[in-house]
């Protein structure tokens, strides 16, 4: 069951958000243009998006340009009564870009971005296993990512007033 909706989007959300996907850095005046709408309304628009949670504009960072060119999926069993503590520290690790609950209540998912194999190895047989209430269930080497959650867009529609 979805959770409800916090606001209504409707076909100029979709335009702007658009936009503002294939250029965060985008003119609201452009999109004014583009759209037809007065550039006040999308500027108010775009806090409204912004301020309700529907969007973040934000810098997305490739690893890459920075020599973090190795990828890798791992799978922790966290004890149940450590799980806050091993979450702040996991948050606190600049390797790790990504934490989730997996299905099992014991299970997290993280992604991990390392430099050569040897961070990498390290991390998985040193750091990890060094936090209590922490265990490497499995891992799998991510050689390419096909496409990304800056990627992503919600289809067309799921803008009610479309």
């Amino acid at each position: 069951m979805m959770p409800p909706r916090k606001t209504t989007l409707d076909k100029l959300d979709y335009q702007i958000i658009c936009e503002l996907h294939a250029d965060a850095r985008v003119a609201a005046s452009t999109i004014a243009r583009k759209t037809g709408a007065n550039e006040r309304t999308v500027r108010k628009r775009i806090d409204r998006l912004v301020s309700d949670g529907v969007l973040r504009l934000t810098a997305i960072i490739d690893p890459a340009a920075f020599g973090y060119l190795i990828t890798t999926d791992i799978f922790l069993e966290a004890d149940p009564s450590q799980e806050e503590a091993i979450i702040k520290r996991l948050q606190a690790m600049n390797e790790i870009t990504y934490i989730a609950y997996g299905l099992d209540s014991q299970e997290l998912s993280i992604e991990g971005r390392f430099k050569d194999n040897e961070e990498l190895r390290n991390f998985l047989l040193q750091v990890l296993p060094s936090i209590p209430g922490v265990t490497v269930t499995r891992y799998a080497l991510v050689p390419r990512i096909l496409r990304n959650i800056d990627e992503w867009m919600p289809d067309e529609k799921d803008f009610q007033n479309i």
